[in-house]
C-alpha cells in the first residue's frame, strides 16, 4: 500500500514554506505521496484560540532566529516579507482554484508564491506585486482573481480548514501520516521516521 503524507499549510507561515523546500525530497525517498491540504491559517487560529508566534514579541523574535537556522541547514533562502504577517485569504483562495481547475499548475504556482513571499521576500499582499510576480510565473492574475472570488473554491478553502480543526490542527504546517500527526516544520524527523 502507497504511503501518504498529507501536508495542511498557509502560504503566509515561514514554517510551511520550510517544511515545502524539504517535503518533496522526503516523500520521494519513501516512495510516498505528498497530498498538498491548503488550509486558511487565520480559519484555524479564529477556531481553535491559537496565535501567531509572531504576535508574542519575545517568541516572535525567537522565531525568526529558529527558522533563519533551519532554512541554514536546509541551504534555501529566507527571509521575512513586507508586511508580515500576511493576509493569505486571496492568495489561499487562489491556490485551492489552481488545484480544483488546473491541477497539472498547482505545483507551478505554489513555488511561485511560496518563493516569491520567503525567499524574493516580496509582499504580495500589495495587488501590484502579486500582479507582477503572477505574470513573470506565467499566470493570469485576473484568472486568478476571478478563482478567488468563486463559491466553490470558497467552500472547498472552508470545508479543509473545517476538516484540520476537526482532526486536531492548531498552527501551520501540520502533517499526517495515516492518523499520526505532527505539527510543525521542525518534526520531518517524526514525519520520516512514520513513512520508514
Amino acid at each position: 500500500m502507497t504511503k501518504t503524507v498529507e501536508f495542511f499549510f498557509d502560504l503566509g507561515s515561514p514554517a510551511s514554506y520550510l517544511a515545502w523546500t524539504q517535503l518533496p525530497t522526503l516523500c520521494a525517498r519513501h516512495d510516498a505521496n505528498l497530498v498538498y491540504r491548503p488550509m486558511l491559517l487565520g480559519g484555524v487560529f479564529q477556531a481553535t484560540g491559537n496565535a501567531s508566534p509572531a504576535m508574542v514579541p519575545a517568541k516572535g523574535r525567537h522565531m525568526l532566529v529558529d527558522l533563519s537556522r533551519f532554512a541554514e541547514r536546509y541551504g534555501v533562502a529566507f527571509g521575512l516579507p513586507p508586511g508580515f504577517p500576511v493576509n493569505t485569504l486571496a492568495l489561499m483562495r487562489g491556490v485551492v482554484g489552481v488545484q480544483l481547475r488546473s491541477p497539472e499548475r498547482f505545483e507551478a504556482l505554489l513555488a511561485l508564491l511560496f518563493n516569491g513571499l520567503w525567499a524574493q521576500r516580496r509582499n504580495l499582499s500589495d495587488p501590484a506585486v502579486l500582479e507582477r510576480t503572477l505574470v513573470e510565473g506565467g499566470f493570469d492574475p485576473a484568472q486568478l482573481q476571478a478563482l478567488a472570488g468563486n463559491a466553490e473554491v470558497k467552500a472547498q478553502l472552508r470545508a479543509t480548514t473545517e476538516e484540520a480543526v476537526a482532526r486536531g490542527v492548531f498552527g501551520a504546517p501540520t502533517l499526517f501520516v495515516g492518523e499520526q500527526m505532527f505539527f510543525g516544520q521542525d518534526r520531518l524527523d517524526f514525519v520520516e521516521a512514520a513513512l520508514a
